[in-house]
């Protein structure tokens, strides 16, 4: 890597990469002392915001929306700067905490909207999860349940910052399947659509998730959308191909195995990647375990995607590379 480190200037952070502050915001804000005037915050005015800005690199950025903030009564839990070396691009993401009374959110709209202005920004992204909608998603499920499974679970019990408006998928389950009868409880329509070769049914899935702000294990990527698409598959690609990937890796003797979530692109399984992880098999593993192992990561990995989308840490950056916080 070749990150460097740099310190405050008076003009300002010019670093190739800087994280501070804590990330235990989202537990209970008990108070935030100020030890210089002696003032303290109550828990119950301060609600969690999230900024990011994308712009070309120039002097005192960071400054100035550290200003915005602290001007405004906000104070900065976390924040992340990224400076790609000779490129002239600055990153960054906030993590804050403010009043919402004392600085509503049509006004903080304004505020970073001028500072946009200022330094010629090509992304402004503001988020309060406290106040704004959560994301609405579809599913786009194949004829495996694993991944579609975790994420219905992961949206009921509040691990997934989500809405789940349907699930579509070109396979039929049975109504006594696990996937539908949790869909019944939850009210969450499922739309079979049988695809072929010549015909993808674009034209259907889009008029059914036109109301979404992103999708979810969509292989395929439709030109028409407009909005993102995330999708997982295994790290066994490309040695094994086709059928059965897991058990072409097992009988190969694979001592690790990964999985990778991605953007959908318009080349296979080349989007930009958001998240990817790993782990060791070995003799020890019969075929059960191993795509056990497989597939648990391909759910962790999905999930973590999915939460870095919706948190703002996920940047796209050059054509094919993405910048993560």
């Amino acid at each position: 890597m070749n990150n460097i480190r740099r310190f405050w200037s008076s003009s300002g952070f010019s670093s190739q990469f800087v994280r501070l502050g804590y990330r235990n915001y989202t537990h209970n804000y008990s108070s935030i002392n100020n030890n210089n005037n002696n003032n303290s915050v109550s828990s119950s005015f301060l609600i969690h915001g999230i900024h990011v800005f994308q712009c070309p690199d120039a002097i005192g950025i960071l400054a100035k929306l550290s200003d915005c903030i602290a001007s405004k009564g906000g104070n900065i839990l976390a924040a992340d700067v990224f400076v790609p070396q000779n490129k002239r691009l600055f990153y960054s993401r906030t993590d804050f905490v403010f009043d919402h009374v004392k600085w509503p959110r049509l006004q903080m709209e304004e505020d970073f909207l001028k500072i946009s202005k200022t330094f010629n920004a090509v992304r402004s992204i503001l988020r309060v999860p406290a106040i704004d909608p959560k994301y609405r998603i579809a599913v786009l499920a194949s004829n495996q349940d694993h991944c579609l499974i975790d994420s219905l679970h992961g949206w009921q019990d509040g691990r997934l910052p989500v809405d789940i408006t349907c699930v579509i998928s070109n396979h039929d389950r049975g109504p006594e399947s696990e996937v539908i009868r949790f869909l019944e409880r939850h009210g969450v329509p499922y739309h079979y659509l049988k695809t072929t070769a010549e015909n993808k049914r674009e034209g259907e899935i889009l008029k059914l998730v036109q109301n979404t702000d992103f999708l979810v294990l969509a292989s395929e990527f439709l030109r028409s959308y407009g909005k993102d698409i995330i999708n997982i598959h295994h790290c066994l690609l490309p040695s094994f191909k086709g059928g059965n990937p897991s058990k072409q890796a097992f009988d190969a003797g694979v001592k690790l195995i990964g999985a990778t979530s991605h953007f959908v692109t318009e080349g296979l399984d080349a989007g930009p990647i958001i998240e990817q992880m790993v782990e060791r098999v070995s003799h020890r593993d019969d075929l059960q375990s191993f795509v056990q192992k497989s597939e648990n990561l391909e759910k962790q990995c999905l999930s973590m995607a999915i939460r870095s989308y919706c948190e703002l840490r996920v940047l796209p950056y050059e054509e094919k590379n993405t910048v993560v916080f």
